[in-house]
Order: structure tokens, then sequence, then C-alpha cells
């Protein structure tokens, strides 16, 4: 059984393809399930298209699930269409976007922090003339925010919770216990956590997150799921199995993907 639960399309902006596209590439790729989860427009936006390049409009959405849905009839048989979204998580308004998400028959909803301290944790910048404990502090802001994300009851998956790294490789060796704790939070909540193989397009290579995550992550019990974060089609299920082949060495028996908000496990 291979699925992939994060991919992207042209509505966010930067992406290429249309939904079919990727169902399409999904097919091909050998896979039974494919998830569909554009970004989230910003909801708590004045404005209909906060970010342009970056995710959908707010008048975009519904047509975004109506889409999918339309599509998961049409490929019935084929290949399992599930509807999600990846879902920013700002805590001060993450009402607003509740609200709107229950409004929709959801799959499941991918959590991922994106901006840490109001900057893009992708901004290369972001790391220049900071002292040492600085860089404890960045880390720890951002482990806060995914724990906060665990906490909010609104996500089956979390993604990438490491992709600070992704422009910034000496994020990993930065050392604070704020990681463990996260991943604590998570398993008392029991969320999964994606490995996502988009890393291996950014300067740290690989994929999110790293293995003495994975390992730690499965000592206090997390469970794990797959998204390649797809934002052209050739890369739907890129890396899945060798990403299946690493999990079973570092010791999961088992992965999981979510339909209609339910866990389905998926021996590995």
């Amino acid at each position: 059984m291979k699925f992939d639960l994060h991919t992207h399309h042209e509505r966010c902006g930067h992406a290429t393809g249309t939904i079919r596209d990727y169902i399409e590439a999904g097919i091909k790729n050998g896979l039974q399930v494919i998830g569909i989860s554009d970004h989230s427009p910003y909801f708590a936006s004045s404005v209909d298209r906060e970010q342009p390049g970056i995710a959908m409009a707010k008048s975009e959405f519904a047509r975004y699930v109506e889409e999918v849905l339309k599509l998961k009839e049409e490929y019935r048989g084929r290949i399992d269409v599930l509807l999600g979204v990846e879902s920013d998580f700002f805590p001060e308004v993450a009402d607003v976007y509740r609200k709107v998400y229950e409004q929709y028959p959801f799959d499941y909803i991918i959590g991922s922090v994106h901006l840490s301290g109001g900057v893009s944790i992708f901004n290369r910048k972001r790391w220049n003339g900071l002292t040492d404990r600085q860089k404890v502090e960045q880390k720890e802001l951002y482990y806060d925010l995914i724990e906060q994300s665990a906490r909010s009851g609104m996500f089956q998956i979390l993604g990438h919770i490491d992709a600070m790294r992704g422009f910034y490789p000496a994020f990993s060796d930065i050392q604070t216990d704020a990681v463990d704790r996260t991943l604590q939070t998570i398993a008392k909540y029991d969320i999964a956590i994606e490995i996502n193989t988009s890393g291996k397009t950014k300067d740290c290579g690989g994929w999110y997150p790293i293995d003495e995550i994975l390992e730690r992550a499965l000592h206090f019990g997390v469970q794990v799921s797959f998204g390649s974060d797809a934002h052209v089609p050739s890369r739907v299920g890129d890396d899945w199995d060798e990403v299946a082949a690493r999990l079973k060495e570092i010791g999961f028996r088992e992965w999981v993907y979510y339909k209609e908000k339910q866990k389905q496990v998926v021996p590995l």
C-alpha cells in the first residue's frame, strides 16, 4: 500500500500543474492513495489573497475543495483521492482557521509552521549575527509553535518538523531539549509526523526530519506518515521505497495515513 499525503498544485502560486496532474502522477508511480494538500489561504487576513506566491486566495478555497471531491469520485476504483490541506499555524488566530475547516469534509489536515517569530523558517538571513544563545532561543521558539500546534487539536499530521534546517543545515546541531519535549507532546495527542522528502531539494539535502529525530520519535511512540511535498507532479511518491527501508532500519513496523480523519495503519 503506497500513499503520499503531501502534494500541492498551481493554486498556491509556487507549484506547477493541476490537481489532476498530481493524481495521474500518483497512478503512474504506483500509489494506491494520494492526498491533495495545498497551502491554506491566510484566513485571518483582511485581503482575499495575502502573499500570492505562497498560498491560494480565500475565494479559491471552496473551489479547491469542490475540485478535489469531484476528482475523488472520478478516480474511484483507480486511486483513492483524499481531501487534505496544509495549514499554517498561527496560535493567535487558530480559531479563525478552525471554524473554516469545520465546514468541509477533510480526510486530514497537515499542520505546518512556516513562520517563526514573524520570519520565514526558510529565510537564510535570520541566522546572521546571532549568538549561540540566540540560536537556541530561535530553535526553541520554533518547536514551541510546533508543540502548540499539536495541542490545538486541529491536525492529524504535523508537517516537516525540522524544516528550519532547509537553508541552514547547522540548525540540527543546535542543542536543546525542546525537540524531545515536542515529540512527547505529539505522542500524547496521538498525532503523526510526516517523513517529508522535499528536504532533498534544499541546501540541507535528505529528508525531514533527520534520523536522530525519527529515532527519538520511535522512542516516544510517535507514529509516522509520508509526504513528498511535491510542487511538481514528477515528485509524487518521491523516495517512497527508500524511506520505507530506512524506517524499518530505525525500528518502525508501520506507518499511517488518514481517511475521514480516521487513522489507517499500513505495515512497513
